[in-house]
């Protein structure tokens, strides 16, 4: 009985030195590695190359291919055509109600030129390049849906280029009469928007003074606007008659 405690105690005993004494394999293996990251604390194990950082892709990337257009032609038209020659004009011919046609191309300005219709001035210094793309684009297109409108009733290309030119042109030219000639109405409107954004925005100053350039230039723009679209008007209207009229001219007349 006294051996058989006796040998009890001696396999706890061994037991015990077994549980607390490190497995000699488990220790020359993590001295093999080296310190191994706190996953706890979120360290990572570092890599010799650099993380390339933003390292996102945009989506939806489709990149707008096309001809190069020269920097001296402001103009932003893919599909222009050049400036027609002008070696005949046909006669008006019979017209008739619109049918469908083939869409006209837009024509591209001169290098370094402001084109609206028949009308061409170089481009002011002050002038944004943007700005003056788009000014040209916009008059370019409204002057091809004119002409494309114009061959839907039956006219002849260079009578339909004629026409379209000279209505953007006469258009343009109408309106700057007209912002010339109500300058004075633009004038006597701004001061008196300018006095009625004044009392309404006296009283809640100084933030309702904002209200002064608002009044000031809703008056201007009261007065000028109506007159300056009616010089448009006027010199559209003008343009048309006078290249509708126009006498056919044959070829090397």
């Amino acid at each position: 009985m006294t051996f058989g405690l006796a040998g009890t105690g001696l396999a706890n005993a061994a037991d015990t030195e077994n549980i607390f004494q490190p497995d000699s394999s488990q220790t020359d293996l993590s001295q093999s590695e080296g310190p191994q990251p706190d996953r706890l604390r979120g360290d990572e194990p570092r890599s010799d190359q650099p993380v390339q950082r933003p390292a996102a892709e945009a989506p939806n990337v489709h990149p707008y291919q096309g001809l190069r257009i020269p920097d001296d032609t402001l103009s932003s038209l893919q599909w222009a055509r050049p400036m027609p020659e002008n070696k005949y004009l046909a006669p008006l011919g019979e017209l008739h109600a619109p049918v469908p046609v083939a869409p006209v191309p837009p024509i591209a300005p001169p290098p370094g030129k402001l084109r609206f219709g028949d009308v061409q001035v170089d481009s002011p210094e002050w002038l944004n390049r943007e700005q003056a793309i788009q000014l040209n684009d916009g008059a370019a297109q409204a002057e091809a849906a004119t002409a494309t409108f114009l061959d839907s009733i039956g006219m002849e290309r260079s009578r339909s280029d004629r026409v379209s030119g000279e209505v953007i042109g006469g258009a343009v030219v109408g309106v700057a009469a007209g912002a010339v000639a109500a300058s004075p109405f633009g004038l006597f409107g701004g001061v008196v928007g300018g006095m009625m954004g004044t009392a309404i925005g006296l009283p809640f100053a100084p933030i309702g003074l904002a209200a002064v350039p608002v009044g000031a230039a809703y008056g201007a723009a009261l007065m000028e606007v109506p007159i300056a679209a009616i010089g448009a008007g006027i010199g559209a209207s003008l343009g048309a008659v006078h290249a509708l009229s126009a006498p056919p001219r044959t070829v090397g007349d």
